[in-house]
């Protein structure tokens, strides 16, 4: 069975219950959320979560909780110069992973950070050493940090499969994996749509792709390589609802969450999650060229 999935809320007052309501109302078997609102530090305090009704919610529909994603927030900046700001960064994605653990799921997937032209292997350094204290205040945790595949938009780090690898190595845990973003991976310069097997290939020998964990799966509004990272709906971007679908068949995939972080569909000042007809669109290995007029149409 595929495993797919969206990002969802996790606001109001259901919390990470109304979180997994979201999901199944999209036919979702999996999904992603942040533990409070990505553009900020502020969270609230976990009792609040409701995270037993969260837990029953998931085992009535069978929904594995390993297959709950974390993510963290994009405002910290783990490659950050400044040694105050970057320990700020440090502390909070400790106390977010440790947050996840009393969730009871295992995968954080982060941004791992922009050298802010302090030069690629000194963000590669200070990324490491950042992730090193992370695991260190996380050691009796059973939870996984996923770096995720970056476009290179900016001074982005992990743009390519070798800083990743150097990570990993500088790094020197077992709790390190990947996020493969296709459209990160694809805006960063990798020809998945006509070398998909040579990309993964080299994903393979460069990392290892036992090290993928979970699958971003978006198409792009950009060229391969233009490094801008705009996500588009499947099927309706530059990379195509063919390639998409590979990741979503293929079996060495099998038991990876595929999220879909694609854009919702815009009507004036209103707009609509496109999650359960691209979940139903990929279910169904049929590209629908209509997706979008039917989602308005379902709002009128």
């Amino acid at each position: 069975m595929m495993k797919i999935g969206s990002h969802v809320g996790n606001s109001g007052d259901l919390m990470l219950e109304g979180s997994v309501k979201e999901a199944l109302s999209y036919n979702a078997n999996c999904f992603m959320v942040y533990l409070g609102p990505p553009q900020s530090t502020i969270r609230k305090d976990i009792s609040r979560l409701k995270i037993n009704e969260m837990k029953e919610l998931l085992e009535n529909n069978n929904i594995d909780i390993n297959d709950v994603i974390i993510h963290a927030p994009y405002i910290v900046n783990l490659a950050q110069p400044d040694n105050e700001k970057r320990m700020f960064a440090v502390d909070f994605i400790t106390k977010e992973m440790q947050n996840m653990a009393l969730v009871g799921a295992k995968y954080m997937v982060i941004h791992p950070g922009a050298h802010m032209k302090n030069g690629i292997d000194n963000g590669l350094e200070l990324i490491a050493d950042s992730l090193k204290k992370i695991l260190e205040n996380t050691k009796n945790d059973n939870t996984v940090i996923l770096i995720e595949t970056m476009a290179g938009k900016g001074t982005e780090c992990c743009s390519k499969f070798e800083e990743i690898k150097k990570l990993i190595d500088l790094t020197g845990s077992k709790r390190i994996g990947v996020c493969f973003d296709t459209c990160h991976v694809h805006d960063s310069g990798y020809d998945i749509i006509y070398e998909y097997e040579k990309v993964l290939k080299e994903f393979d020998e460069i990392i290892g792709l036992d090290y993928i964990k979970v699958i971003h799966l978006n198409d792009s509004l950009n060229d391969c390589g233009t490094h801008k990272d705009r996500h588009a709906n499947i099927g309706f971007g530059k990379i195509g609802f063919n390639t998409l679908l590979k990741f979503a068949l293929d079996p060495r995939f099998n038991n990876i969450p595929k999220i879909l972080e694609t854009p919702y569909i815009k009507n004036g000042d209103d707009s609509y999650p496109p999650y359960f007809h691209e979940i139903k669109m990929l279910k169904s290995e049929k590209f629908n060229d209509n997706l979008i007029n039917e989602i308005l149409n379902e709002r009128r």
